[in-house]
């Protein structure tokens, strides 16, 4: 049985417990190296036998990925009964998709991207790292300040 976190503190989640969270969920966001910075963008994903999978299509991410760089997925969520949130990131590779068998695995999975347009290329995202921790989230009264409303100077 797991531990729930107290009102202040965070829980450190188990790999386990972190995948199964990841399957509750069907969103997350991809960072990618982008030539020459980072860049985030939002996914439908989900958990095959250990990894994420994704659907794409020609563009920012699918380039990123082909280079070869590095990826980390992040997927949180709360329940607002209880104001327990969880937050996990996977870090890894990311491959497209290309053998036989695989193709035809994926046709299996149930990725329904939000986005129109072609998402023909699957990419499948093997982990080094995968963490998460669990927190309650604090009332607004426990972190506002009187700086919070202060008008801001410059543009956001």
């Amino acid at each position: 049985m797991t531990k729930k976190p107290s009102p202040t503190s965070t829980e450190a989640l188990p790999v386990n417990e972190c995948w199964a969270l990841l399957r509750s969920v069907s969103f997350g966001r991809v960072a990618v190296w982008d030539v020459d910075h980072p860049n985030i963008f939002p996914i439908n994903f989900t958990v095959d036998h250990g990894t994420l999978v994704f659907r794409t299509g020609e563009g920012t991410k699918l380039a990123a990925v082909r280079r070869g760089h590095p990826v980390a997925v992040e997927a949180d969520g709360v329940d607002p009964d209880t104001g327990l949130a969880w937050s996990v990131v996977v870090k890894g590779s990311a491959e497209p998709m290309t053998s036989t068998d695989s193709l035809l695995d994926s046709f299996s999975l149930k990725l329904f991207p939000w986005h129109p347009g072609r998402k023909d290329t699957f990419v499948r995202i093997s982990p080094t790292s995968t963490t998460g921790r669990r927190f309650h989230v604090t009332p607004p009264a426990e972190w506002w300040t009187a700086y919070a409303n202060a008008r801001q100077t410059y543009p956001e």
